[in-house]
């Protein structure tokens, strides 16, 4: 009897980590486990066939916010030869944080965001300290925290720059309690709830934006409350109804004043912390298994 051919898989990463990052790796046995033959590569190498892999998964591609005319191109026709997860549509969404106001629509907290067009004046909170970032954006990249009083000029020609340059900001109060409480991120994996870590605080008050492809975080494995669980769930509910069960998403929380408040919502190349829970590599693999029918 002849055997099934394998099953082949890209883990679409980019060129800065072209054999993924050693987090992402450990989704690499488990699959094989399971009889699937994964291969990482860069999304935007020319000389990559994607027809001959069943299925692209979006893992590192930490690069598209800079290039994300040429990334979504990119998604769109490599889903017309395969099938990218998550899909082009869910990608397209979720590349621009203004989705927050759609959720918020939804009666989903979100923590209390202005967007400003590249054809509005900057208007900059009077009070508190505040973030200032790109809704296009990856990693921290372009992001920065500032003192209402103190940081106003830089801030503004922080918004200035990028509003000149075509992106659209958005401006969210910063929400202290991320310096001692950290954020929660929730992690889904085939629609299910997977896991959970935390993340600590990332952004020095008046600190210039991370130069970096991504800022470093420091990460531990968190259990979340019940209140964590129900905002998450929430989400997950929205995004199901609207884009269908998902391959993986990783939902961000800050503590506010009511409760948790989304800060953003990871579905195209999220950092999955499949090293912080000894299951999640295998949950992982099962997900992608699971979508090759």
């Amino acid at each position: 009897m002849m055997r099934d051919r394998i099953a082949r898989v890209a883990l679409a990463t980019c060129a800065d980590f072209p054999d993924l990052e050693a987090p992402e790796r450990l989704v690499l046995d488990p699959l094989r486990d399971r009889g699937i033959e994964p291969v990482p590569a860069v999304w935007d190498d020319p000389s990559i066939d994607w027809s001959g892999f069943d299925l692209v998964v979006l893992r590192g591609t930490w690069d598209y916010a800079e290039r994300l005319v040429e990334f979504m191109t990119w998604v769109r026709r490599a889903d017309t030869v395969t099938t990218v997860l998550n899909p082009p549509e869910v990608v397209e969404w979720n590349t621009d944080k203004r989705y927050l106001a759609e959720l918020a629509r939804h009666d989903v907290p979100i923590v209390p965001t202005t967007f400003l067009a590249p054809h509005d004046a900057p208007v900059l909170p009077t009070s508190g300290e505040y973030v200032v970032k790109p809704t296009v954006s990856a990693g921290s990249r372009d992001t920065a925290r500032y003192l209402a009083g103190r940081d106003d000029a830089v801030a503004s020609a922080h918004a200035e720059r990028l509003l000149a340059a075509g992106r659209e900001v958005m401006v969210q109060p910063y929400v202290d309690t991320v310096d001692d409480h950290g954020e929660t991120a929730l992690l889904y994996l085939g629609g299910r709830f997977s896991h959970a870590i935390r993340k600590g605080p990332l952004l020095e008050s008046g600190a210039a934006p991370t130069t970096e492809l991504f800022a470093q975080e420091t990460i531990d494995p968190r259990i979340p409350t019940t209140a964590d669980h129900a905002v998450g769930d929430a989400v997950m509910a929205h995004l199901t109804g609207r884009f269908g069960t998902l391959l993986y998403a990783r939902v961000d929380l800050l503590e506010g004043p009511d409760g948790p408040m989304v800060l953003e919502v990871e579905l195209t190349e999220p950092s999955l912390f499949i090293q912080s829970d000894d299951g999640a590599p295998g949950r992982l693999a099962d997900a992608i298994s699971g979508r090759l029918g």
